[in-house]
């Protein structure tokens, strides 16, 4: 059994040895910087279906950010870069995993070293999908997650007990959606900012900024589950929609306008929350 556990040792070790890489590093603040603009792209997204254009005639999320940079001069380099900007930043963060895996080995310590492994993976996985969906755009495929999302939903209703897994897939993305904003009222955002290189001085504008981002995009996280539970309940998936569907809910209800319109403002903050953590990157979550 030690000989087993030294092998993995030894494999984790060298995985440490390529996610530490100072190119890697450097590939992943670009992948950062990327991931900050995709949101400022959103906010201004949700701005104009708020404002401009009419409800439902635009995709205000992921995909509908990397479509406008498709449509820009120069979009498809663009892309590549973010594509693998995204993906390097996904490796990056996915090294988190490693550097704490031993702790499981620990009792005592496992709890917590099991929701830090869990966290930086979901992270890894969120920016590897946009990795690679931002290379979909880069090559010209067409590729909607709304639409997707409202397929796959249809898909799992259909089968014995898929109301069920619809339902607890939403209540997951609210629960999701919850803690974005308890993370954003609490400022636990901040461990991923290196605030010894970060100016003094910066550090409130760059705490207040990600309270703002995080707060929106919980809210809208959690309202997408809600739809998710909503769709499974009165078997009508045209509500399952994700990022796009919750946005475009906001803004119809009573003084919709104004709340999409602090959504949008939200989003684009948290972007530039995600710039300064491009500056100032820390992905240790020990501290």
């Amino acid at each position: 059994m030690n000989a087993v556990l030294q092998r993995v040792h030894d494999v984790v070790a060298h995985a440490r040895e390529v996610t530490d890489h100072p190119v890697l590093t450097h590939v992943a603040r670009v992948g950062l910087i990327a991931y900050g603009v995709l949101h400022v792209l959103i906010g201004w997204l949700a701005f104009r279906i708020a404002w401009f254009v009419q409800p439902s005639s635009e995709v205000a999320d992921q995909t509908g950010a990397l479509a406008t940079v498709a449509s820009s001069p120069g979009g498809r380099v663009l892309l590549w870069v973010i594509g693998v900007g995204l993906l390097a930043l996904a490796l990056w963060q996915a090294g988190e995993v490693l550097r704490w895996w031993t702790g499981l080995l620990r009792p005592g310590h496992r709890l917590r070293v099991a929701y830090v492994c869990a966290r930086c993976g979901a992270k890894a996985v969120v920016y590897g999908v946009l990795g690679v969906t931002g290379l979909f755009f880069a090559v010209g495929a067409d590729y909607e997650a709304a639409a997707r999302l409202r397929e796959l939903t249809d898909e799992t209703l259909e089968i014995p007990g898929g109301a069920a897994l619809v339902i607890a897939a939403g209540i997951a993305v609210t629960g999701v959606g919850a803690y974005v904003v308890l993370r954003g009222f609490t400022g636990g955002f901040m461990k991923d900012v290196d605030l010894d290189a970060a100016p003094d001085r910066l550090e409130p504008v760059i705490e207040r900024i990600g309270r703002v981002g995080y707060t929106a995009k919980g809210i809208a996280f959690a309202v997408s589950g809600g739809l998710l539970v909503h769709a499974a309940v009165t078997a009508d998936v045209s509500t399952a929609t994700g990022l796009d569907g919750a946005l475009n809910a906001i803004g119809a209800v009573p003084t919709g306008q104004w709340l999409l319109t602090a959504i949008a403002v939200g989003f684009a903050a948290f972007g530039v929350y995600a710039l300064a953590r491009a500056r100032y990157p820390d992905r240790d979550p020990s501290t």
